[in-house]
């Protein structure tokens, strides 16, 4: 029979449960418990051994030593890329050159993702669950659906850069390709951040990077990386360029409530590696965002050799120092 409290006493609380830990979130993110040490993943030899760290630190983690912190998911995957490079399907340099694209792309997505899930990890702190425990649930829930959208989107642009290539062409003595190339620049950056704080800094990078985005990716042009303050990306047409150049301005420059944009733009041969674009055109469209008017877009002479004469007017602007060109003639431009 049960016992019933005695006179003046109350029902003992319900006991709750501890809050999670933020080792139960790793594993809840992993699916799985580290079991293996590094030599366990690696298999016997000293030349696997030294692969599979050469592998991991592309990756972009640290080692372990001899602590069991690896997962039969990385024994996996290590074991994956050793036997593609066993089979000659490709060399240890490559599957390196790749692990290492692969770690640096899924590092600042991950940083990307916890970034836009934290507020409403904020939202739930104190609640029943805690903050870690609203994590997990969130990670359940998101892991799976989110895995298989970044396997579509890494086919689906995959698919877009093979026929990139295809399109422009290359030297055979240099990975070189013809494209104008934008660089979009908040004015006076530094002066605005200091002046309305972090928080709303933040909100107005995120409405720059993603408006910038839209404008580029609905003109069949590509980001090539955000810094912030400024918008690199690259397109085939030098039309497109302007038009891309134009709609950034016209989305941010002249949107009351954002600030005021400079969009420079050049044309010439790059060199593009690792998701990245080098050469002069990339240099010089940064340099001339620095001589232009707000709101603005200013060209190079090549870039306006290119644009159709019975579609842009062009006005040559005075010659100006340019760092790492000497006197440079920035090419006003509008559309006819």
């Amino acid at each position: 029979m049960a016992r019933r409290p005695q006179r003046g006493q109350s029902d003992p609380e319900p006991e709750t449960e501890p809050e999670p830990t933020r080792d139960q979130l790793e594993r809840a993110i992993l699916g799985e418990e580290p079991r293996f040490t590094a030599l366990e993943v690696a298999g016997e030899s000293d030349e696997a051994l030294e692969q599979s760290r050469r592998l991991w630190r592309a990756l972009g983690f640290p080692e372990y030593g001899d602590d069991a912190a690896f997962t039969q998911g990385d024994k996996d995957a290590l074991a994956t890329l050793r036997a593609a490079t066993a089979r000659g399907v490709i060399d240890f340099d490559t599957a390196l050159t790749l692990t290492r694209a692969v770690g640096q792309t899924m590092s600042r997505l991950a940083d990307w993702e916890v970034a836009t899930l934290l507020p409403l990890l904020e939202q739930a702190e104190g609640g029943a669950k805690g903050r870690i425990g609203t994590a997990i649930q969130m990670m359940e829930a998101v892991n799976d659906p989110f895995g298989d959208l970044l396997v579509y989107a890494w086919r689906r642009h995959l698919a877009a850069s093979v026929s990139r290539i295809d399109a422009l062409g290359t030297d055979d003595n240099a990975k070189t390709y013809d494209v104008t190339v934008g660089f979009a620049d908040i004015v006076s950056f530094t002066a605005l951040s200091n002046e309305i704080g972090e928080e709303r800094v933040g909100d107005m990078i995120e409405v720059f990077e993603s408006r910038c985005h839209d404008v580029v990716s609905s003109n069949h042009g590509r980001v090539i990386k955000s810094l912030g303050d400024s918008v690199l990306f690259v397109v085939e047409d030098p039309e497109r360029g302007y038009d891309i150049a134009d709609g950034i301005i016209k989305v941010i420059g002249r949107d009351p409530r954002m600030p005021d944009v400079r969009v420079g733009l050049a044309s010439g041969s790059v060199v593009m590696r690792m998701g990245d674009v080098f050469g002069p055109p990339v240099n010089m469209a940064s340099r001339l965002t620095a001589v232009a008017r707000r709101n603005r877009v200013i060209i190079d002479a090549h870039t306006a050799e290119l644009l159709p004469s019975d579609k842009f007017e062009t006005r040559n602007l005075p010659a100006r120092p340019v760092r790492g060109f000497g006197l440079v003639e920035p090419i006003a431009v509008r559309r006819s």
